[in-house]
C-alpha cells in the first residue's frame, strides 16, 4: 500500500508532465500542490519553459527555491492551467479547498484560468461534500455579527454543526490577504449551489471554500493508479 506522500508524488509528477511548453500556470497552495511544484521544478531544469502565478506567499517561497520562473497575477491576468489539490471532491467535480487557508487567492487564480486540473489522493473522493469542515473567509471587522449570519444562513438550508474561528495558537489565523477564516463543520452540503448563494449574500463573507464549475479534471492517486475525472464538456 503507497504512503500518503507516495500518492502525492504520483499525483504531482502526473500533473507535471501535462504541463505544455510556454504555459501561464497558476499553482497551487497544501502538500500536494507542493509534490507538483518540485515535479515541475524538474521539468524546468531540462529547459521547460514556463512562467507561473503562485497562490500563496508559502507555493511563491518554494517556487524561488527551487528556481520556478513566477509574475504576479496583475502582471499575467489570463492564465492558460492552473494546478492545484483539494480536500473534498465530488461525481460532479466540486470541490472542498482552503484547508491550507489560501482559498481567496486559489479561486482567483483558479478563475484565471482555462482549465483547473485538480490532483488529490483518492481519500479525497466523496459521494457528497461536506465532511471536510468548509473554511469561508471573513473581514475581521463585525466578525462575530457575520458569524451569527452565517449559522442563519446555514440553518435556513438545513444545515447544521459547529462553526469555529481557525487558530493559530491562541491567535487567530490571519490569512496571506489579511482576513480570517471560520471553519464550518457541517456534515454534508446536498446543495452547494444554494449555499454558496448564501454565503455570498452575508456582508463580511470574503470568499468560501466551495469551488464550483472550476475544476475541469481531477487526477486521483491511489494504489491501483490514477483515476482521471473530467466534468462534462471538457476537453
Amino acid at each position: 500500500m503507497a504512503s500518503a506522500a507516495e500518492l502525492k508524488t504520483m499525483a504531482g509528477e502526473a500533473a507535471a508532465a501535462r504541463v505544455e511548453d510556454g504555459m501561464k500556470l497558476g499553482i497551487g497552495t497544501g502538500s500536494t500542490a507542493e509534490a507538483f511544484v518540485r515535479a515541475l521544478a524538474a521539468r524546468v531544469r531540462d529547459g521547460l519553459k514556463v512562467v507561473g502565478v503562485a497562490t500563496s506567499e508559502r507555493t511563491e517561497a518554494l517556487c524561488r527555491q527551487l528556481k520556478v520562473p513566477t509574475t504576479s497575477l496583475e502582471a499575467m491576468p489570463h492564465l492558460d492551467l492552473t494546478v492545484d489539490g483539494a480536500d473534498e471532491v465530488d461525481p460532479q467535480l466540486r470541490l472542498i479547498k482552503g484547508g491550507g487557508g489560501a482559498l481567496l487567492r486559489e479561486k482567483i487564480v483558479a478563475a484565471a484560468s482555462d482549465r483547473m486540473l485538480v490532483i488529490a489522493d483518492a481519500s479525497k473522493k466523496v459521494d457528497e461534500l461536506g465532511a471536510f469542515p468548509l473554511p469561508i473567509e471573513i473581514n475581521g471587522f463585525g466578525m462575530v455579527a457575520t458569524y451569527l449570519a452565517i449559522q442563519k444562513a446555514a440553518q435556513r438550508l438545513g444545515l447544521e454543526g459547529e462553526i469555529t474561528l481557525r487558530r493559530t495558537g491562541e491567535s487567530p489565523f490571519i490569512t496571506d490577504s489579511g482576513h480570517l477564516i471560520l471553519d464550518a463543520s457541517f456534515g454534508r452540503i446536498p446543495d452547494p449551489e444554494a449555499l454558496s448563494r448564501a454565503l455570498h449574500a452575508v456582508p463580511g463573507v470574503v470568499e468560501h471554500g466551495l469551488f464550483l464549475d472550476l475544476a475541469s479534471e481531477v487526477l486521483l492517486a491511489g494504489d491501483a493508479g490514477l483515476e482521471s475525472l473530467r466534468r462534462s464538456g471538457s476537453d
